[in-house]
This record gives C-alpha cells, sequence and structure tokens, in this order.
C-alpha cells in the first residue's frame, strides 16, 4: 500500500512558476513509476509527466520544455516544477504510483493522491 500526499499549489499569474511536492509513504517507493495528471473543472484528467523508477521521462506535449519531473528516491518523493505558467494550466494536480511501467494512462495507476489546487490568471 502507498499512500501519496500533493503539496506546493497556489494562485500564480501567468509567467510565474511554482513547484508541486508529492510524499509517498512505503519502503518500496523507488520502484515505482510516478506521474502526475492533471484536471479542469468541466473536464476529463488528463496526462501531465511520468518518471520511471530509472529516471526516464515523459511529457505531454502541452507542457514539454515548461515543465519538469525529478524524483528524489531517499526522500519518497516526486517533484514537479512548472515554470511559464499559463491560464491553461489552471486544474487540480494529482501525484500517482503505478507498479509497472511509467505511461500516460491513468488506469495503469494504482495510487493516487488527493490532489493539489494550481491557478493561473492573466
Amino acid at each position: 500500500q502507498v499512500q501519496l500526499r500533493e503539496s506546493g499549489g497556489g494562485s500564480v499569474q501567468a509567467g510565474e512558476s511554482l513547484r508541486l511536492s508529492c510524499a509517498a509513504s512505503g519502503r518500496t517507493f523507488s520502484t515505482y513509476a510516478m506521474g502526475w495528471f492533471r484536471q479542469a473543472p468541466g473536464k476529463e484528467r488528463e496526462f501531465v509527466t511520468t518518471i520511471s523508477w530509472r529516471g526516464n521521462t515523459n511529457y505531454a506535449d502541452s507542457v514539454k520544455g515548461r515543465f519538469t519531473i525529478s524524483r528524489d528516491n531517499a526522500k519518497n518523493t516526486v517533484y514537479l516544477q512548472m515554470n511559464s505558467l499559463k491560464p491553461e494550466d489552471t486544474a487540480v494536480y494529482y501525484c500517482a504510483a503505478n507498479r509497472g511501467l511509467a505511461t500516460r494512462i491513468d488506469t495503469h495507476y494504482d495510487y493516487w493522491g488527493q490532489g493539489t489546487q494550481v491557478t493561473v490568471s492573466s
């Protein structure tokens, strides 16, 4: 069992930055692929980025070059550095853990955090 807790959300102006953190419980964190997804009001949850247990990363085209995912296995934490934020990045951001491969498909993930709100105003 893995429990995830996101933090770091908030309200910012367009062009500013935020860093989200996702703290995980459990001693097997380093073996999990981790992902970030987001859901805007009235829209379906969408893939943002993922990082494998080896550190390989994958990004949605909409965030490529602006967002960076990283992980610190010693701290059981995954991060999402978000730069050059845009109003269309406004959403609830969810951290997820997958015992399998690092994929873009949310149903492949086994554990989810409660989400953290990110609001970007123009």
